[in-house]
């Protein structure tokens, strides 16, 4: 549990409903695993669907997901580039599409999400917010229903292979804990993340995210009580087993155990730019 997670964390999604398809964006990387899920739900029988995420400003991949429509709303997850690049431009050739955020700076045409339980619906679907800020501080999920099926829409929350960067300062390990926690009550729901598989049960993903984030800040107590006195040396000493590439990434992730653990390195924090997963 202690170790890098590399793979899925809980099993993977057998089928989902016939309401959902995923439109994969051609951005694959280390930080963005396959690339950024865009997904497109549409209500049997409904005339629009819904857009999630519609990913970096790719023409081809904006097309792609255009050529689906129509399209009546465009949802975002939460702010980082690989999400939101290409949403201004997609809803132009959706016909000024509304796009809904809780930042003001994604959000086009409508209100942006601030309040936490709201629900809408439309579209022959029942949409309800669920505030899960940690990854980022505008981080959100989706839970959306149709007749008896449901799913939840995790964007980086929740991933469909490894785990998450807490992404400090704007991220927050506390509140990113307090969001998995209401993550674990969707038992048998199969979660769409923002990148990697779908899973088959949102909670069961929410239990070992959290189980693993206890066991690294374990790890971070010991190593700051063996000497660790910066970021970067905590970084060394936990993230041994992570490509030292990725280490830039671990260190946002460790800045945000420190502060939760009260830890003061007497650093000040680097800037932060999309990221996903650690």
């Amino acid at each position: 549990m202690s170790g890098h997670v590399t793979g899925a964390v809980a099993a993977l999604a057998d089928e989902l409903p016939r309401w959902v398809s995923l439109l994969r964006a051609p951005n694959p990387g280390p930080m963005t695993l396959d690339g950024t899920n865009t997904w497109m739900l549409r209500a049997p029988a409904a005339e629009s669907g819904i857009v999630v995420d519609p990913g970096p400003a790719d023409e081809g991949h904006l097309t792609r997901i255009a050529e689906h429509g129509p399209v009546g709303l465009i949802l975002i997850t939460h702010g980082h580039p690989d999400h939101t690049e290409g949403a201004a431009r997609l809803s132009e050739l959706l016909g000024g599409v509304h796009v809904l955020a809780v930042d003001p700076a994604h959000t086009i045409g409508g209100e942006p999400l601030t309040e936490p339980g709201e629900q809408f619906g439309g579209f022959g679907l029942h949409i309800s917010l669920l505030q899960t800020p940690g990854h980022t501080a505008d981080s959100v999920c989706f839970l959306v229903e149709h007749g008896d099926e449901r799913v939840v829409l995790t964007g980086d929350t929740i991933l469909g292979r490894g785990t998450t960067v807490v992404a400090h300062p704007d991220g927050h390990l506390g509140d990113y804990l307090s969001s998995l926690e209401l993550l674990s009550a969707y038992r048998g729901i199969p979660a769409l993340p923002g990148h990697g598989p779908a899973l088959a049960d949102c909670a069961a993903a929410a239990d070992f995210y959290l189980a693993h984030r206890r066991a690294r800040l374990d790890q971070v107590r010991a190593a700051v009580a063996a000497g660790a006195h910066t970021p970067a040396d905590v970084v060394a000493t936990v993230y041994a087993d992570v490509d030292r590439s990725l280490w830039w990434a671990a260190e946002w992730s460790v800045r945000a155990q420190l502060e939760y653990l009260g830890v003061d390195t007497g650093e000040s924090a680097p800037g932060v730019s999309g990221l996903e997963h650690m």
